[in-house]
């Protein structure tokens, strides 16, 4: 027995329930993506700030070089959903540019099955004892000035695997409704 819409009788509910999923994640991964790019000016212009108190003013400060380093590993990590959303990533496309829709669409669900979901899980499993140990005991920067938050630094490494996660399952169902759909 399959439930149908009632706007749609030959749109089962639980197809319907897989497109508003991945619209979700996808308005979710957009939003946070352009988000996350207004660090790239902010890394541009605390760049600048530093270069120009290093050779302007002779001095330096740790501090903003290790916010440069705390921006980048932000930008990298929680950028990653976005970039697999837009097809950012890099491809060894020499056979795969070459099939149809369907075909793509089965070499992309069957990796996100095989690979980038247990890739996903497996990072969050092995950095969560990481940065909980690293959280519990507040670590902070070895160097004198810099910043005491290395436990924040760290919890990126998970939040990278849950939002490449969330991300991942979205292109799996969205390649999943290709092949039952025929579209996405």
């Amino acid at each position: 027995m399959i439930l149908c819409t009632p706007s749609n009788k030959k749109d089962p509910i639980h197809m319907a329930f897989v497109r508003k999923l991945v619209q979700t994640i996808d308005a979710f991964t957009d939003r946070f993506g352009r988000a996350l790019a207004w660090l790239v000016l902010a890394m541009a212009l605390l760049i600048t700030v530093i270069v120009v108190m290093r050779y302007g003013f002779n001095t330096g400060s740790i501090f903003a070089q290790e916010l440069v380093t705390y921006m980048h590993a932000t930008l990298f990590l929680l950028g990653a959903g976005y970039a697999l959303k837009h097809g950012a990533h890099v491809r060894v496309d020499i056979f795969y540019r070459g099939f149809s829709d369907r075909g793509r669409a089965w070499v992309n669900a069957l990796g996100g099955v095989v690979f980038l979901i247990p890739l996903c899980l497996f990072i969050i499993g092995v950095s969560w004892n990481f940065v909980s140990e690293s959280w519990a005991m507040r670590e902070t920067s070895s160097e004198l000035g810099g910043i005491a938050a290395v436990y924040a630094l760290k919890a990126l490494i998970p939040a990278m695997g849950i939002n490449l996660l969330l991300q991942g399952l979205a292109e799996t169902l969205r390649n999943a409704l290709v092949l039952v759909e025929g579209d996405a």
